[in-house]
């Protein structure tokens, strides 16, 4: 496995599923893991069990959606440690329903923490790593951002924005010698997924599936497109 050693990364939405494997695999690696979920107990937990294997962990009560709270946090984080190397964005909540029918409270709620607390995060992560020219920042979003979902349109509005925010991110910051990347899983199984209805398991699993077939189509097709320019140019400079 690659090495981590001295880097400092910051884990949202890390009390459990996705969040939780994240800063484990984090923390193998060597990195110190600051983790940030607003459930305090699950926090202590996920930090005990890294201590326990050697690593060094770090917990901050964190609500995403809330400015003052990330700010805190990310301070906190700099202070302690000197330094942040890697940003993973994964906070995220579902209020389901069709859209005829949504609240607006369970809209704004998905919105909010979804992609907003993404954005005031990489806010707050942004001068350090412009400071020392480094830094990685992984967004977590999904398949459905591409697909779309029935019920879903607060999160797969929210995904879809993350994916948008992660493109226009990368190329402002990209001269400092920072990354900017969205990860889209498929269904995975975590306590947020486990409310889902075996109808929706499925679907999701089969929308996954057609997914990585239609993108392994575009990637074939695009470097088609790419080998067929090359031998272009070539041609017309002979």
């Amino acid at each position: 496995m690659f090495s981590l050693k001295d880097k400092v990364a910051v884990v949202t939405g890390a009390s459990q599923g996705i969040g939780c494997d994240t800063a484990l695999a984090l923390s193998e690696a060597g990195a110190t893991v600051a983790v940030a979920a607003r459930n305090e107990g699950k926090l202590a937990v996920l930090v005990k069990d890294i201590v326990a294997k050697g690593g060094e962990a770090f917990a901050m009560r964190m609500d995403v959606s809330n400015a003052e709270q990330v700010k805190a946090g990310f301070k906190q984080v700099v202070e302690k440690f000197g330094r942040l190397d890697i940003l993973v964005n994964n906070a995220a909540i579902t209020r389901d329903g069709l859209a005829v029918r949504m609240k607006a409270d369970d809209w704004d709620a998905v919105i909010r923490t979804n992609l907003t607390g993404a954005h005031l995060c990489i806010q707050q992560a942004l001068p350090t790593m412009m400071k020392a020219r480094a830094g990685r920042i992984i967004n977590i979003a999904s398949v459905v951002a591409q697909m779309g979902n029935a019920g879903q349109a607060n999160y797969v509005a929210a995904k879809a924005g993350l994916i948008g925010l992660t493109k226009a991110i990368a190329m402002e910051i990209a001269s400092r010698n920072i990354t900017v990347n969205a990860v889209a899983p498929g269904f995975i199984e975590t306590p947020m997924t486990d409310v889902l209805g075996d109808k929706v398991k499925d679907d999701l699993n089969r929308h996954g599936d057609c997914f990585a077939e239609y993108y392994g189509e575009c990637r074939r097709a695009r470097l088609y497109r790419d080998a067929h320019d090359r031998r272009a140019r070539r041609q017309s400079e002979r």
